[in-house]
Protein backbone atom coordinates (compact mmCIF):
# COMPACT_ATOMS: atom_id res chain seq x y z
CA UNK A 1 0.00 0.00 0.00
CA UNK A 2 0.98 3.48 -1.01
CA UNK A 3 -0.67 5.41 2.28
CA UNK A 4 -3.48 7.50 1.74
CA UNK A 5 -4.79 9.70 -1.00
CA UNK A 6 -7.39 12.34 -2.30
CA UNK A 7 -8.71 14.12 -5.15
CA UNK A 8 -11.34 16.58 -5.97
CA UNK A 9 -13.25 18.38 -8.52
CA UNK A 10 -15.16 20.83 -9.29
CA UNK A 11 -16.11 20.32 -12.64
CA UNK A 12 -14.41 19.98 -16.20
CA UNK A 13 -14.77 23.07 -18.86
CA UNK A 14 -13.54 25.96 -18.07
CA UNK A 15 -14.41 29.44 -19.48
CA UNK A 16 -10.87 30.36 -20.87
CA UNK A 17 -11.68 33.92 -20.00
CA UNK A 18 -12.35 32.73 -16.41
CA UNK A 19 -11.48 36.22 -14.28
CA UNK A 20 -8.47 35.93 -12.20
CA UNK A 21 -10.70 36.75 -8.69
CA UNK A 22 -12.76 33.28 -9.86
CA UNK A 23 -9.68 31.07 -10.44
CA UNK A 24 -8.74 31.98 -7.03
CA UNK A 25 -12.05 31.62 -5.02
CA UNK A 26 -12.05 28.40 -6.69
CA UNK A 27 -8.78 27.00 -5.54
CA UNK A 28 -9.92 28.54 -2.37
CA UNK A 29 -12.48 26.36 -1.98
CA UNK A 30 -10.89 23.02 -3.18
CA UNK A 31 -7.56 23.58 -0.88
CA UNK A 32 -10.40 23.86 1.66
CA UNK A 33 -12.02 20.72 0.92
CA UNK A 34 -8.70 19.42 0.73
CA UNK A 35 -7.81 19.98 4.40
CA UNK A 36 -10.73 18.69 5.03
CA UNK A 37 -10.62 15.32 4.20
CA UNK A 38 -6.69 15.22 4.59
CA UNK A 39 -7.31 16.13 8.51
CA UNK A 40 -10.06 13.02 8.34
CA UNK A 41 -7.62 10.97 6.87
CA UNK A 42 -4.88 11.48 9.36
CA UNK A 43 -7.50 10.66 11.84
CA UNK A 44 -8.31 7.20 10.47
CA UNK A 45 -11.30 8.20 8.96
CA UNK A 46 -12.63 5.52 6.08
CA UNK A 47 -12.62 6.80 2.91
CA UNK A 48 -16.25 6.04 2.06
CA UNK A 49 -16.79 8.96 5.33
CA UNK A 50 -14.36 11.23 3.73
CA UNK A 51 -15.52 11.51 0.41
CA UNK A 52 -19.51 11.80 2.14
CA UNK A 53 -17.32 14.67 4.37
CA UNK A 54 -16.15 16.35 1.53
CA UNK A 55 -19.05 16.43 -1.41
CA UNK A 56 -21.02 17.92 1.77
CA UNK A 57 -18.67 20.82 1.87
CA UNK A 58 -18.62 20.96 -1.84
CA UNK A 59 -22.75 21.00 -2.13
CA UNK A 60 -22.80 23.71 0.74
CA UNK A 61 -21.07 26.24 -0.70
CA UNK A 62 -22.55 27.96 -3.78
CA UNK A 63 -19.57 28.34 -5.64
CA UNK A 64 -19.99 24.72 -8.02
CA UNK A 65 -22.91 23.11 -9.52
CA UNK A 66 -24.04 20.96 -6.72
CA UNK A 67 -26.51 21.50 -3.71
CA UNK A 68 -26.92 25.37 -2.87
CA UNK A 69 -26.01 27.31 -6.47
CA UNK A 70 -27.18 24.57 -8.44
CA UNK A 71 -27.68 24.86 -12.12
CA UNK A 72 -31.82 25.64 -13.01
CA UNK A 73 -34.26 23.55 -14.75
CA UNK A 74 -36.27 25.09 -17.84
CA UNK A 75 -38.79 26.18 -14.94
CA UNK A 76 -36.65 27.94 -12.52
CA UNK A 77 -36.22 24.82 -10.31
CA UNK A 78 -33.54 23.25 -9.01
CA UNK A 79 -33.60 19.19 -9.45
CA UNK A 80 -29.99 17.58 -8.09
CA UNK A 81 -28.83 14.03 -8.49
CA UNK A 82 -26.05 12.29 -6.74
CA UNK A 83 -23.78 8.50 -5.96
CA UNK A 84 -21.35 7.19 -3.74
CA UNK A 85 -19.58 4.40 -3.90
CA UNK A 86 -17.83 2.19 -1.20
CA UNK A 87 -15.55 -0.33 -2.92
CA UNK A 88 -15.20 -2.71 -0.39
CA UNK A 89 -17.98 -4.97 -1.77
CA UNK A 90 -19.11 -2.32 -4.33
CA UNK A 91 -21.42 -0.84 -2.57
CA UNK A 92 -23.49 2.01 -3.67
CA UNK A 93 -26.05 4.60 -3.11
CA UNK A 94 -27.70 6.93 -5.66
CA UNK A 95 -30.32 9.76 -5.78
CA UNK A 96 -32.16 11.70 -8.60
CA UNK A 97 -35.16 14.32 -9.05
CA UNK A 98 -33.84 16.13 -5.46
CA UNK A 99 -35.68 19.67 -4.41
CA UNK A 100 -35.74 19.89 -1.27
CA UNK A 101 -33.02 17.66 0.38
CA UNK A 102 -30.09 20.05 1.60
CA UNK A 103 -27.14 17.54 1.06
CA UNK A 104 -28.11 15.13 -1.33
CA UNK A 105 -24.70 13.04 -1.04
CA UNK A 106 -25.91 12.18 2.29
CA UNK A 107 -29.54 10.75 1.10
CA UNK A 108 -27.24 9.15 -1.73
CA UNK A 109 -25.15 7.69 1.31
CA UNK A 110 -28.87 6.53 3.60
CA UNK A 111 -29.75 4.46 0.01
CA UNK A 112 -26.67 2.24 0.01
CA UNK A 113 -26.75 2.06 4.27
CA UNK A 114 -30.70 2.34 5.20
CA UNK A 115 -32.43 0.46 2.36
CA UNK A 116 -32.34 -2.62 0.46
CA UNK A 117 -31.83 -0.16 -2.84
CA UNK A 118 -29.35 1.05 -4.70
CA UNK A 119 -31.27 4.41 -6.46
CA UNK A 120 -34.27 6.29 -5.67
CA UNK A 121 -35.91 9.28 -7.58
CA UNK A 122 -38.16 12.10 -7.35
CA UNK A 123 -41.28 11.45 -5.07
CA UNK A 124 -39.90 8.01 -3.97
CA UNK A 125 -36.10 9.86 -3.01
CA UNK A 126 -37.84 12.72 -1.12
CA UNK A 127 -40.21 10.65 1.02
CA UNK A 128 -37.27 8.41 2.04
CA UNK A 129 -35.37 11.00 2.84
CA UNK A 130 -38.41 12.33 4.97
CA UNK A 131 -38.42 9.03 6.69
CA UNK A 132 -34.61 8.91 7.30
CA UNK A 133 -34.89 12.37 9.16
CA UNK A 134 -32.20 14.21 7.22
CA UNK A 135 -32.45 18.31 6.53
CA UNK A 136 -35.18 19.47 4.88
CA UNK A 137 -35.14 23.33 2.96
CA UNK A 138 -37.22 24.48 0.58
CA UNK A 139 -36.14 24.65 -3.22
CA UNK A 140 -35.63 28.68 -3.12
CA UNK A 141 -32.58 27.74 -0.97
CA UNK A 142 -30.54 26.06 -3.66
CA UNK A 143 -31.52 29.04 -6.16
CA UNK A 144 -29.06 31.92 -6.49
CA UNK A 145 -29.49 35.47 -8.35
CA UNK A 146 -26.19 34.27 -11.06
CA UNK A 147 -27.90 31.60 -11.86
CA UNK A 148 -31.41 33.20 -12.69
CA UNK A 149 -29.84 35.57 -14.69
CA UNK A 150 -27.72 32.44 -16.32
CA UNK A 151 -30.88 30.75 -17.06
CA UNK A 152 -32.42 34.18 -18.33
CA UNK A 153 -29.59 33.69 -20.89
CA UNK A 154 -30.14 30.32 -21.46
CA UNK A 155 -33.74 31.01 -22.65
CA UNK A 156 -32.63 33.66 -24.70
CA UNK A 157 -30.26 32.02 -26.48
CA UNK A 158 -32.70 28.89 -27.09
CA UNK A 159 -30.06 26.80 -26.47
CA UNK A 160 -28.98 24.34 -23.56
CA UNK A 161 -25.74 25.51 -21.55
CA UNK A 162 -23.25 23.60 -19.45
CA UNK A 163 -23.46 25.55 -16.34
CA UNK A 164 -21.71 28.46 -15.95
CA UNK A 165 -21.62 29.21 -12.35
CA UNK A 166 -18.17 30.54 -11.70
CA UNK A 167 -17.70 33.59 -14.21
CA UNK A 168 -19.47 36.39 -13.52
CA UNK A 169 -22.71 37.54 -14.49
CA UNK A 170 -22.08 41.04 -14.28
CA UNK A 171 -22.15 42.97 -17.47
CA UNK A 172 -23.51 39.45 -19.50
CA UNK A 173 -26.09 40.21 -22.48
CA UNK A 174 -26.95 38.27 -25.21
CA UNK A 175 -24.08 38.99 -27.60
CA UNK A 176 -21.38 37.48 -24.85
CA UNK A 177 -23.35 34.12 -26.11
CA UNK A 178 -22.31 34.52 -29.81
CA UNK A 179 -19.26 31.82 -30.37
CA UNK A 180 -16.39 33.04 -33.05
CA UNK A 181 -15.75 29.38 -33.61
CA UNK A 182 -17.80 26.69 -34.11
CA UNK A 183 -19.88 25.64 -31.44
CA UNK A 184 -19.76 23.31 -28.86
CA UNK A 185 -21.94 20.41 -28.47
CA UNK A 186 -23.49 18.18 -26.21
CA UNK A 187 -25.61 15.15 -27.27
CA UNK A 188 -26.12 16.62 -30.53
CA UNK A 189 -27.26 19.93 -29.18
CA UNK A 190 -24.95 23.51 -29.66
CA UNK A 191 -24.38 24.75 -26.31
CA UNK A 192 -23.09 28.75 -26.15
CA UNK A 193 -20.50 27.66 -23.27
CA UNK A 194 -18.77 25.33 -22.02
CA UNK A 195 -18.05 25.83 -18.16
CA UNK A 196 -18.35 23.85 -15.10
CA UNK A 197 -20.56 21.43 -13.55
CA UNK A 198 -20.75 18.65 -11.22
CA UNK A 199 -18.39 17.85 -7.76
CA UNK A 200 -16.95 15.07 -6.65
CA UNK A 201 -14.38 13.42 -4.39
CA UNK A 202 -12.34 9.80 -4.70
CA UNK A 203 -10.46 8.23 -1.59
CA UNK A 204 -8.09 5.92 -0.46
CA UNK A 205 -7.67 5.50 3.01
CA UNK A 206 -4.19 4.17 4.80
CA UNK A 207 -5.99 0.83 5.00
CA UNK A 208 -6.15 0.92 0.97
CA UNK A 209 -10.05 0.88 1.05
CA UNK A 210 -11.38 2.85 -2.32
CA UNK A 211 -14.59 5.11 -2.24
CA UNK A 212 -15.62 7.59 -5.16
CA UNK A 213 -18.84 10.09 -4.20
CA UNK A 214 -20.32 13.06 -7.12
CA UNK A 215 -23.18 15.65 -6.72
CA UNK A 216 -24.82 18.02 -9.46
CA UNK A 217 -27.02 20.17 -10.32
CA UNK A 218 -27.06 19.15 -14.01
CA UNK A 219 -27.33 21.24 -16.82
CA UNK A 220 -28.50 24.80 -17.11
CA UNK A 221 -31.96 25.06 -18.50
CA UNK A 222 -32.46 21.12 -18.90
CA UNK A 223 -35.58 19.37 -19.46
CA UNK A 224 -37.57 18.84 -15.83
CA UNK A 225 -36.59 15.29 -15.03
CA UNK A 226 -33.50 15.14 -17.26
CA UNK A 227 -30.72 12.29 -15.77
CA UNK A 228 -27.20 12.85 -15.65
CA UNK A 229 -24.18 10.68 -15.20
CA UNK A 230 -23.52 11.85 -11.71
CA UNK A 231 -26.33 9.28 -9.94
CA UNK A 232 -25.43 6.43 -12.64
CA UNK A 233 -22.42 3.52 -10.82
CA UNK A 234 -19.98 2.75 -13.67
CA UNK A 235 -20.58 5.88 -15.90
CA UNK A 236 -20.21 8.80 -13.38
CA UNK A 237 -19.18 7.09 -10.31
CA UNK A 238 -17.28 3.68 -9.52
CA UNK A 239 -14.93 2.69 -6.73
CA UNK A 240 -14.09 -0.74 -6.17
CA UNK A 241 -10.33 -2.88 -4.81
CA UNK A 242 -8.77 -1.25 -7.55
CA UNK A 243 -9.99 1.81 -7.56
CA UNK A 244 -12.24 5.26 -7.11
CA UNK A 245 -13.28 7.42 -10.10
CA UNK A 246 -15.62 10.61 -10.04
CA UNK A 247 -16.47 12.37 -13.58
CA UNK A 248 -17.87 15.20 -14.68
CA UNK A 249 -18.80 17.11 -17.94
CA UNK A 250 -21.39 15.98 -20.79
CA UNK A 251 -23.26 13.24 -19.04
CA UNK A 252 -24.56 11.86 -22.03
CA UNK A 253 -21.16 11.06 -23.53
CA UNK A 254 -19.70 9.81 -20.16
CA UNK A 255 -23.13 7.66 -20.05
CA UNK A 256 -22.67 6.01 -23.49
CA UNK A 257 -18.80 5.32 -22.89
CA UNK A 258 -19.47 3.54 -19.54
CA UNK A 259 -16.17 5.86 -18.28
CA UNK A 260 -15.95 5.55 -14.88
CA UNK A 261 -16.18 1.45 -14.72
CA UNK A 262 -14.13 1.34 -17.88
CA UNK A 263 -11.15 2.83 -16.04
CA UNK A 264 -11.38 -0.15 -13.15
CA UNK A 265 -11.95 -2.55 -15.79
CA UNK A 266 -8.43 -1.58 -18.14
CA UNK A 267 -6.66 -1.46 -14.53
CA UNK A 268 -8.36 -4.96 -13.41
CA UNK A 269 -8.44 -6.99 -16.91
CA UNK A 270 -5.68 -5.11 -18.96
CA UNK A 271 -3.22 -4.31 -16.01
CA UNK A 272 -2.68 -0.45 -16.90
CA UNK A 273 -1.79 1.46 -14.07
CA UNK A 274 -4.11 3.98 -13.17
CA UNK A 275 -2.96 7.15 -15.04
CA UNK A 276 -2.38 4.63 -18.27
CA UNK A 277 -6.38 3.55 -17.28
CA UNK A 278 -7.54 7.41 -16.94
CA UNK A 279 -5.49 8.68 -20.48
CA UNK A 280 -6.82 5.75 -22.10
CA UNK A 281 -10.70 6.09 -21.42
CA UNK A 282 -10.72 10.00 -21.81
CA UNK A 283 -8.71 9.39 -25.52
CA UNK A 284 -10.73 6.47 -26.52
CA UNK A 285 -13.87 6.36 -25.11
CA UNK A 286 -15.42 9.77 -25.81
CA UNK A 287 -16.18 9.92 -29.22
CA UNK A 288 -17.26 13.47 -29.85
CA UNK A 289 -17.53 14.30 -26.10
CA UNK A 290 -15.63 16.21 -23.55
CA UNK A 291 -15.30 14.93 -20.15
CA UNK A 292 -12.80 15.03 -17.41
CA UNK A 293 -12.04 12.61 -14.44
CA UNK A 294 -9.96 12.46 -11.18
CA UNK A 295 -9.05 8.71 -9.71
CA UNK A 296 -7.16 7.31 -6.56
CA UNK A 297 -5.78 3.48 -6.75
CA UNK A 298 -5.33 1.35 -3.69
CA UNK A 299 -1.85 1.94 -3.74
CA UNK A 300 -2.01 5.59 -3.01
CA UNK A 301 -1.91 6.83 -6.37
CA UNK A 302 -3.80 9.69 -7.29
CA UNK A 303 -4.56 10.64 -11.43
CA UNK A 304 -6.82 13.07 -13.62
CA UNK A 305 -7.73 13.28 -17.44
CA UNK A 306 -9.67 15.73 -19.38
CA UNK A 307 -10.38 16.81 -23.11
CA UNK A 308 -11.71 20.27 -22.30
CA UNK A 309 -10.25 23.43 -21.79
CA UNK A 310 -9.65 22.91 -18.14
CA UNK A 311 -10.86 21.39 -14.91
CA UNK A 312 -11.13 22.74 -11.26
CA UNK A 313 -9.29 19.69 -9.69
CA UNK A 314 -6.54 19.53 -6.51
CA UNK A 315 -5.23 16.40 -4.97
CA UNK A 316 -3.13 15.38 -2.03
CA UNK A 317 -1.36 12.16 -0.89
CA UNK A 318 0.20 10.79 2.49
CA UNK A 319 3.90 11.42 1.79
CA UNK A 320 3.14 15.26 1.14
CA UNK A 321 2.35 16.25 -2.43
CA UNK A 322 -0.52 18.86 -2.94
CA UNK A 323 -1.21 20.53 -5.59
CA UNK A 324 -4.70 22.37 -6.66
CA UNK A 325 -5.26 23.65 -10.06
CA UNK A 326 -7.79 24.28 -13.06
CA UNK A 327 -5.43 24.44 -16.09
CA UNK A 328 -3.63 21.83 -18.07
Amino acid sequence: MGGWAIAVHGGAGVDPNLPEERQELAKQLLTRCLDLGISALRASVPAIDVVELVVRELESDPLFNSGRGSALTEKGTVEMEASIMDGCGRRCGAVSGITTVKNPISLARLVMDKSPHSYLAFSGAEQFAKQQGVEIVDNDYFITEDNIGTLKLAKEASKILFEYRIPSTVGLDSCTLEAETPPLTMNGLPISVYAPETVGCVVVDSQGRCAAATSTGGLMNKMVGRIGDSPIIGAGTYACDACGVSCTGEGEAIIRGTLARDVAALMEYKGLNLQAAVDYVIENRLDQGKAGMIAVSSNGEVACGFNTVGMFRGFATENGFMEVGIWE
